[in-house]
């Protein structure tokens, strides 16, 4: 029997929960507008059930929610459509999204704190188990590792400032590491760009710096002898702060996933895991 406190309960939540997808909504149509997709929205055809709008700020809540399946999401809001319909548009338009999250680090760019910091994650799409057998990423995915052990997946490279944003980001496959990622992640970028010791090359270091407009500080590898001043050993220990944006995309906005049962599947998991941290 429900009683008359679950059912408030229930209300409020409701309540809640309509509430904040009614921001999102609102936050969406108007980065939407504002970017001017609307201009390039296809407006022939078949009607949608749901508008990409609605579908893409669908998709945020779920993310923002740490709502591990679009399941989930379908019995809250029961939208004028089939379960598979949302699955299959949740998919399909997260490319959509994935405009709306580079037009979002292009303004941060412009915008962005002159020390800033270079790392990778690992994401995993199954347990290590079944690595060998799991389908649904190859060709994607592959075995890499990370100070956490081996894992079977992808990495997600990003580049942050000393403010904790989101200035640039890459996916590639586990196994790439992560100096072959750095230039192209950071091309637009100008600065003092810190790393850990997996960017340390000379190399690397002579073709990313650019005089009086950017520069690479990478962590020296354990057997080197190399002097540091006290401002190169300062910048370095602010590298940690990078972690902190790992942390809150695994922990609060569903990064990590292996429910997902085809490639767009994960990808769309990922697009929206950080559209939703950039916008929260």
């Amino acid at each position: 029997m429900i009683t008359a406190e679950r059912r408030l309960r229930f209300h409020t939540n409701m309540k809640t929960s309509i509430q904040l997808y009614t921001e999102l909504k609102f936050i969406v149509k108007f980065l939407w507008k504002k970017l001017r997709l609307n201009k390039i929205e296809k407006t022939k055809g078949r009607k949608l059930a749901l508008q990409i709008v609605e579908i893409i700020s669908l998709a945020l809540f779920k993310q923002l929610n740490g709502i591990p399946t679009k399941k989930a999401i379908f019995k809250i809001f029961r939208p004028d459509c089939s379960y598979k319909t949302l699955v299959v548009n949740m998919n399909k338009f997260a490319k959509w999204a994935a405009l709306i999250l580079v037009q979002l680090l292009k303004i941060n760019q412009k915008s962005a704190h002159l020390v800033k910091h270079t790392d990778s994650t690992d994401l995993p799409v199954c347990l290590n188990k079944n690595g060998n057998i799991h389908k649904t990423t190859k060709g994607l995915a592959s075995w890499g590792h990370s100070g956490k052990g081996w894992f079977y997946g992808l990495k997600l490279h990003i580049t942050t400032d000393l403010k904790r944003k989101l200035l640039a980001l890459k996916l590639t496959s586990g196994n790439v590491h992560d100096s072959q990622v750095f230039m192209e992640l950071n091309k637009d970028l100008e600065g003092i760009v810190i790393g850990d010791a997996a960017y340390c090359s000379e190399k690397l270091a002579r073709e990313f710096y650019q005089e009086k407009k950017r520069i690479l500080l990478a962590k020296p590898k354990k057997n080197m002898k190399k002097l540091l001043s006290s401002f190169q050993y300062y910048l370095y220990k602010t590298r940690a702060i990078i972690e902190i944006n790992f942390n809150s995309l695994k922990r609060f906005y569903n990064l990590i996933t292996s429910l997902p049962r085809s490639v767009n599947g994960y990808l769309a998991n990922y697009i929206y895991s950080l559209l939703s941290y950039l916008i929260a």
